[in-house]
């Protein structure tokens, strides 16, 4: 069996968010970077466990984006990838970056695709579904359980007020989310032997980017908290009704 797992860099959920050129373009200066972590610690890890469990399997994986990826690439091969992927072009399309995946998958004829449910940068949890169309495979969504019965994949996935099982014949697309396994940490081996593993870098294949960011905008600053002793209801009432404007 052949996986590929899709991984993203993002950047580590500490870090000061800002943005220059007229709210255009994200600042990455005295950024910590990371493996996304839904890529990391469900798709990624239980790759790994598949893989544990059959030797043959092959285990492949894919990064779309520029050189500054590879340590993030690199920490993904410590924790068991064979090989990695890196497709040499940056965008903030999902189309865009599924289309590279999917052409990496089509020619790798791979039996499974895992992708994290999302990316904690953009949220966007469309990639996964993109590229299974774009591949003609069946895709599963918000997947928390994942087992193999031969070429049969038996998932389990979260549905509004409860969850789902899936059966599905391989090739399949599988988004990844918290439940499907736990966080590995790559030991000094692992740590070693990814120096050393194959990093393929890739020209980008011919696609059309069909969104472009027009401008980022942080949060509101939250406001601050007036608290009002128990034994005067009446003033909560009057803040919820003239400042709060909830009543």
């Amino acid at each position: 069996m052949k996986i590929l797992v899709c991984i993203s860099k993002t950047p580590d959920t500490t870090a000061k968010i800002a943005f220059t050129d007229n709210n255009t373009k994200f600042a990455q200066d005295n950024v910590q970077w990371i493996i996304n972590p839904y890529d990391e610690w469900y798709a990624l890890v239980r790759a790994i466990e598949l893989k544990e469990k059959d030797p043959a399997t092959v285990l492949h994986l894919i990064n779309v984006g520029g050189a500054d990826a590879e340590p993030v690439i690199r920490k993904a091969l410590a924790l068991g990838g064979d090989e990695a992927i890196r497709v040499n072009t940056t965008s903030t399309d999902s189309f865009y970056i599924a289309s590279q995946i999917a052409e990496v998958a089509k020619q790798g004829n791979y039996d499974l695709v895992f992708t994290g449910k999302e990316t904690i940068d953009f949220n966007g949890s469309s990639i996964g579904g993109m590229v299974a169309e774009l591949l003609d495979m069946p895709y599963v969504s918000l997947a928390v359980k994942f087992e193999l019965n031969g070429t049969t994949a038996i998932i389990t996935r979260e549905i509004e007020g409860g969850e789902e099982v899936c059966e599905v014949n391989l090739p399949v697309v599988v988004s990844c989310q918290k439940g499907m396994a736990e966080q590995r940490i790559p030991n000094m081996k692992g740590i070693m032997g990814a120096r050393t593993k194959p990093l393929k870098v890739l020209e980008p294949a011919a696609a059309d980017a069909l969104t472009t960011v027009a401008s980022f905008e942080l949060p509101p600053a939250k406001a601050g908290v007036k608290l009002i002793p128990a034994d005067n209801p009446a003033e909560l009432v009057r803040l919820l009704h003239e400042e709060a404007k909830i009543i």
